[in-house]
C-alpha cells in the first residue's frame, strides 16, 4: 500500500512521531527547537516530501509573516524592477512577499488591498496609482494595516512615504540641457495619471525661470500606461508640425522619450550630439531600456535601491515594534544625471 497522503500539519506530526506543538514551533522558527528534534523533523520532511501551507500557517498566527506589495502595473519594467528588489529584501528578512499589480485601475488597486486584508498581512508596501487612487478607501485600509507608500505619494495616508526628489532631479537635467545646448521644451501628457508628473512639470517651470528662460510646455493627449505609444503617436504629430520652439525636448518620463525617439527615427530626424543632428531628446527615470535605445537616452536615474531598502526597513520596524509611527515620515532621494547619446 502507498503511504497515506499528508494533508496538513496534524498528519505530518502523526507520521513523524513528533508532537503537533513542536512541529508548529519548528515551522515558526526552526532554531527554536533542539538540534536533534530539528534533524528528525527535517528528515521526516524529506522522507514524506511534505511542505506546509505557509499561508494557512500564517493565518493562525496573531501576526502573520506575509508582507503585501502592490504596484500600479507590472508590465512597466520600472515597477517590475523595484518590485523584484523589494521582494528580495522581504525574503531576506524572513517574510513572505505577496506581489499584486493594480493594472492601472483604481478598482483593482482596492481589490488588491481587500485581498491582502483577508490574509492579515503584517504590513503592506504600496506604490499607489496616485491621481486615480480612491484615497478614502486606501486611507481606510492603511488605518487597519501598517502601510508604507513608495514612488507616488497620497497626502497623509500610510505610515511613511519614500520617493524621488523631483525638484532636485528635474533641476539637474534642465541645468545640463541649458548648459550644453538650447533650453528644453517639456513634453508631457496633458492630464497625467501619476502625481510625479505634476511635480516634474512644476520643477521644470521653476528651473527654467531660475535660469532666465521661458518655459515651453508641449502637452499631448493620452490616457493610461501606454506611454511609448503616446510618445510615438503624439510625438509624430508634434515633430511633423515643424513648430518646435527649441531643438531640445525634455520628456516627463523615459517611456514617453522612447516613443518620441522612435517617432523621430520614422520621420528621418536625427537625434543626438553629433554634427548634423537636429534634435536632442532627454527623459527622466533611467528606465531599464534607456541605455539600449538608439541613440542611448540621456536621463536622470532614480535611486531605486535606496527607495526599496528604506521602504522595507520601515515596514519591518512597524512589524517589530507593533506600533504605528507617531509622525508620518516622508523622505525623498536625489537623482543622478545619466549623460548619453541623445542629448
Amino acid at each position: 500500500m502507498s503511504d497515506p497522503k499528508i494533508r496538513n500539519m496534524e498528519d505530518f506530526a502523526a507520521v513523524s512521531g513528533i508532537s503537533r506543538p513542536t512541529v508548529s514551533k519548528y515551522f515558526n522558527d526552526p532554531h527554536s527547537v533542539r538540534q536533534s528534534t530539528r534533524e528528525k523533523i527535517e528528515a521526516a520532511l524529506k522522507e514524506h516530501n511534505y511542505r506546509p501551507n505557509i499561508y494557512a500557517v500564517n493565518q493562525n498566527r496573531r501576526q502573520t509573516k506575509n508582507i503585501g506589495l502592490v504596484v500600479p502595473n507590472l508590465t512597466d519594467p520600472f515597477f517590475a524592477g523595484i518590485a523584484r528588489t523589494i521582494e528580495g529584501l522581504i525574503v531576506k528578512a524572513g517574510f513572505n512577499p505577496l506581489l499584486l499589480s493594480s493594472h492601472g485601475g483604481p478598482e483593482q488597486e482596492i481589490s488588491n488591498l481587500d485581498s491582502l486584508r483577508s490574509i492579515k498581512p503584517a504590513a503592506v508596501l504600496l506604490a499607489p496609482l496616485g491621481r486615480a487612487s480612491l484615497d478614502a478607501q486606501v486611507a481606510e485600509f492603511a488605518s487597519e494595516v501598517p502601510t508604507v507608500l513608495f514612488d507616488a505619494n497620497l497626502d497623509n495616508i500610510g505610515e511613511a512615504f519614500f520617493g524621488s526628489d523631483n525638484d532636485q532631479s528635474v533641476s539637474l537635467i534642465v541645468d545640463y540641457l541649458c548648459r550644453s545646448g538650447e533650453p528644453p521644451a517639456f513634453f508631457e501628457v496633458g492630464t497625467p495619471i501619476n502625481p510625479n508628473a505634476y511635480k516634474r512639470r512644476s520643477a521644470y517651470q521653476a528651473a527654467m525661470e531660475r535660469l532666465g528662460h521661458e518655459p515651453h510646455l508641449i502637452q499631448v493627449n493620452g490616457e493610461g500606461w501606454n506611454f511609448e505609444e503616446i510618445g510615438f503617436r503624439e510625438g509624430t504629430r508634434v515633430l511633423t508640425s515643424r513648430r518646435l520652439p527649441t531643438n531640445t525636448i525634455l520628456c516627463s518620463n523615459d517611456r514617453l522619450a522612447i516613443g518620441l525617439l522612435s517617432a523621430a527615427y520614422e520621420n528621418g530626424i536625427q537625434v543626438g550630439l553629433a554634427e548634423g543632428d537636429s534634435l536632442r531628446i532627454a527623459g527622466h527615470d533611467d528606465h531599464p531600456f534607456s541605455r539600449f535605445t538608439c541613440p542611448s537616452l540621456t536621463t536622470v536615474s532614480q535611486n531605486y535601491d535606496a527607495i526599496a531598502a528604506r521602504s522595507v526597513e520601515t515596514a519591518l520596524l512597524l512589524i517589530e515594534s507593533n506600533e504605528r509611527l507617531k509622525t508620518r515620515e516622508e523622505t525623498l532621494f536625489e537623482g543622478k544625471l545619466e549623460m548619453r547619446g541623445s542629448a
